[in-house]
């Protein structure tokens, strides 16, 4: 079966579908450019199952190219033959064929290789073999004695020691205890005696026992850190049956004929204990640790990609304040565009605690810059800046407050882009301004953000940081695309992730746009220095310019399709510069006249691509961030002591996790609503608003159990 085949039937989708994903991706198209403009090709398949092919295909092409380093491997040691290499061919995955491989990789120098060299392969043989006979196992070895092993205590144990290896290096033993272990294997964890756990973050590990198939990504995360961190020891149970068993498959002693039978069952037990348990222990510990990883990657990559789908607060002038006590609360004055209007650095909270002071300052600062939106971050002494937040809004009906994540904003206000962006500001005003933006637009400030420092996930210092990477940058990427960027507004940072273009590039639109000014149309990309042809095809349909020369040129429409857009256009009696609005009743009739298949026909294109051409020309660059729940705005603060069982709140999820979601309520800490609580047919997702209901309130433990609210 080859690789498309393979994938496709994997993936429940057709081979033609995914030779094409593999062929555009061959040729240097990005993923995002694939699933929005070669549906046709593709037969729709979205980001995911793009993503999903190409992650199969590399792993597969890895396979390959292991298996022929593999196969030239055993062929150059002269030890190939027909049947062996049916099965290396024939091997589905790299643990399948490194079983294979492992009787003929080249190894140090093992007390089984120190046998071979004194020539007591025919005596290992002969074991193996379990030959009937009356003769005692001395009289069997002494033919095999050499001037390397003279004695026959000597030679049967390096004997011995070569069938132990043979035992332990075969392919069918490793695999089926391997999988006995996956199924049956006990994890045991025991707290080191005098490791120090002052928080006891692990306590509940102190003395643990658990099956291995029913461990969970998050305890086995927990319990590989507490292994690192030198608290815990770990250790795996095997039952003598699910390593015996698999072994007598392969080789079994005959008690009732063979003088050799004690011997093979002494190398069964040696091979069981000292080489191959140790090696199954790692496999399996390592094969979990994988299939951890890869769960709170995905976890990570899912709540990533809620925190950037968060709509905008479009139109609001933001008073943003980044909370402190002895240095005070820093605060900034952003227009609409984003735009720092005046900064000031209040006083509110010890030891000053100027409060009636800066009640002053603020209501003269929201006067003078009309204000509409306060933002507070939700770091230190948060809780008393949102009272002082809530005193203020009181007496001021058109404003209100937000709290906003803050998570990431110190790494971005200390970085080269934040110094580029405000070299006249000091570094914790600069925190402030990213609070602010923040609000008026999640994504285009949170790119400016190492992924791994918006915290939304668990353990995302514990996991492979390659793949980690590899994964949240991907969704970054997703979400930009899908949005769409405005050419001449965007920061290289955003920029850096439109398709085709990356950090060079963005860097050299940037000076472009400085130098020469706003481009006038899409064309105009192609005057910037390094951007050739390759990278004006992958970019241009995510890339917006408003009130350009274009009018195109504001949607997503592709510059390839702007003939077939055009064209729609006349067939429904519209100009190219007529208003969205005045489009949609005319776009409809001209569908009722005619079939879609035959328009697309006529129009030599694919219904695909002029399905969203006409929804394009309706809704020129819909932001589909404006489908999702706005955020939760408030005018007055809630304590611990407020909340009650029985009480239903509005919340907003700030985390998804293996055990459940941690839910904003609007109080100093996020409540919990436990996986047992949520209903099997609901799928929570970060800066989703939902009502919830109090379960329990541990104010001695800082702790609030949520549920789920009955009809």
């Amino acid at each position: 079966m080859n690789h498309p085949e393979q994938i496709a039937q994997e993936q429940s989708i057709r081979p033609s579908q995914v030779t094409a994903v593999i062929e555009l991706l061959d040729s240097g198209n990005t993923i995002p450019f694939i699933a929005r403009y070669r549906k046709e090709a593709t037969g729709s398949l979205d980001e995911e199952q793009i993503r999903a092919i190409e992650e199969q295909v590399n792993r597969l092409r890895a396979l390959d190219e292991r298996r022929e380093t593999i196969l030239a491997s055993i062929t150059e040691q002269e030890k190939m033959t027909p049947e062996l290499r049916a099965a290396l061919l024939a091997a589905a995955t790299l643990t399948e064929l490194e079983d294979l491989y492992q009787p003929y990789k080249p190894k140090r120098r093992t007390r089984a290789t120190i046998a071979r060299e004194k020539g007591l392969e025919p005596l290992a043989a002969l074991i193996l073999a379990q030959p009937r006979s009356k003769q005692s196992i001395d009289e069997l070895a002494s033919p095999f004695l050499t001037e390397a092993a003279p004695t026959i205590p000597e030679a049967l144990a390096g004997a011995y020691d070569i069938v132990a290896e043979i035992i332990s290096d075969n392919a069918v033993v490793r695999q089926r205890v391997r999988e006995k272990v996956m199924q049956y294997g006990i994890l045991h964890s025991q707290k080191i005696d005098d490791a120090v756990d002052e928080k006891a973050v692990y306590h509940l590990y102190y003395d643990y026992q658990t099956r291995v198939d029913r461990l969970r990504p998050h305890q086995i995360l927990a319990l590989n850190r507490g292994e690192t961190e030198k608290i815990l020891r770990l250790s795996l149970e095997i039952a003598e049956n699910d390593w015996l068993i698999p072994m007598r498959s392969v080789v079994r002693p005959d008690f009732r004929r063979s003088p050799l039978a004690e011997p093979l069952q002494l190398c069964m037990n040696d091979a069981a204990q000292r080489l191959l348990l140790p090696a199954i222990e790692r496999d399996v510990r390592r094969a979990l640790t994988d299939m951890a990883e890869e769960h709170a990657i995905r976890v990570f990559a899912a709540n990533l990609r809620g925190l950037l789908s968060q709509p905008p607060l479009a139109g609001h002038i933001v008073l943003a304040i980044d909370p402190g006590y002895r240095t005070g609360c820093k605060v900034a004055i952003i227009d609409a565009t984003g735009k720092v209007l005046d900064t000031s650095t209040i006083y509110p909270h010890p030891p000053q605690k100027k409060w009636d002071e800066t009640l002053k300052q603020l209501a003269l600062l929201i006067a003078r810059f009309q204000v509409t939106l306060i933002a507070i971050g939700n770091g230190t002494a948060s809780r008393e800046t949102e009272q002082l937040a809530a005193e203020l809004t009181r007496q001021l009906d058109q404003v209100h407050y937000l709290m906003v994540n803050e998570a990431g904003a110190s790494v971005y206000s200390a970085s080269k882009l934040a110094k580029q962006e405000m070299p006249d500001l000091d570094v914790t005003l600069r925190g402030a301004v990213s609070i602010g933006r923040r609000v008026q637009d999640p994504l285009a400030e949170l790119v400016k953000i190492d992924p791994k420092s918006i915290g939304v996930g668990m353990y995302q210092h514990d996991v492979n940081q390659t793949a980690l990477a590899a994964s949240l940058d991907g969704v970054v990427e997703s979400v930009v695309n899908q949005v769409g960027v405005d050419l001449n507004t965007a920061s290289p940072a955003l920029l850096t992730y439109v398709s085709g273009i990356g950090p060079k590039l963005a860097e050299k639109i940037v000076a472009y746009r400085d130098k020469n000014g706003r481009f006038p149309n899409r064309q105009a990309l192609l005057k910037v220095n390094g951007l050739g042809s390759k990278a004006f095809e992958q970019s241009a349909g995510f890339l917006r310019i408003r009130e350009g020369d274009e009018p195109l040129d504001a949607s997503a429409i592709h510059p390839e399709s702007y003939g077939v857009a055009t064209a729609v256009l006349q067939r429904a009696g519209l100009k190219p510069t007529s208003q969205p609005a005045d489009r949609e009743i005319p776009l409809q009739q001209l569908r009722q006249r005619q079939p879609l298949d035959d328009l697309a026909a006529d129009l030599q294109t694919g219904v695909p691509t002029l399905l969203d051409i006409f929804e394009q020309l309706v809704r020129p660059g819909r932001d589909p961030r404006e489908d999702l729940p706005q955020p939760i705005l408030r005018s007055d603060v809630l304590s611990m002591d407020d909340l009650l069982p029985g009480m239903r709140l509005n919340g907003t999820v700030r985390n998804v996790v293996d055990f459940g979601v941690f839910i904003d309520i609007g109080v100093k800490q996020d409540g919990l609503l436990h996986r047992s609580q949520i209903p099997r047919d609901e799928a929570l997702n970060v800066g989703d608003v939902l009502e919830i209901a109090i379960l329990k309130v541990e104010k001695e433990r800082n702790r609030i159990s949520l549920g789920w609210p009955e009809e």
